[in-house]
């Protein structure tokens, strides 16, 4: 018996901060995204999630604080503040396996950006055009004020890739 292959829906991404209550201030009036669960302390115990994070952390984590929010098309944010965050001393190491960005869709590429600078974070370069003169798609990599790399589109990842963008 053949098993069919299907396209999973992506649920949610956990990002670590430095500072929970800013994090969620950030991602609530800049990115617009809903609060859902408020920051929560998590401590290690018998309890279901303190047996969950033991299974995650291993023994010994102590606790954390975390947030839960969400977008505009159900996409789940975790927060997550550990008693001794630290910011990245090199963010942006691409070369290097994991998730090295996530990134949003704004019509208003240039707003957000403008928003997400106004508010601690940082753009890393200029805002570019897939289609020059023939369509409106723009991106722009930027950095939010805890050192996460966000990448913003105008359009849509469908419409982006589907002409073949990096096609001569």
């Amino acid at each position: 018996m053949q098993t069919q292959t299907y396209p999973r829906n992506f649920s949610h991404i956990g990002l670590t901060v430095t500072d929970l209550d800013a994090a969620v201030r950030f991602y609530t009036e800049v990115m617009g995204w809903y609060l859902i669960m408020p920051p929560t302390t998590i401590t290690e115990d018998d309890s279901a999630i303190g047996i969950m994070c033991n299974d995650v952390f291993g023994p010994g984590w102590g606790s954390f604080r975390i947030a839960h929010l969400s977008t505009g098309d159900k996409i789940g944010v975790e927060l997550f503040e550990f008693p001794h965050s630290e910011r990245r001393e090199n963010n942006f190491e691409f070369w290097k396996t994991g998730v090295f960005h996530f990134s949003v869709q704004d019509p208003d590429v240039e707003g957000l950006a403008a928003k997400i600078v106004a508010a601690g974070g940082k753009q890393r370069m200029p805002v570019r055009e897939y289609y020059p003169g023939e369509k409106p798609y723009r991106m722009v990599y930027m950095e939010d004020p805890f050192g996460n790399i966000v990448e913003i589109y105008s359009h849509s990842y469908e419409l982006t890739y589907s002409a073949g963008a990096y096609q001569a």
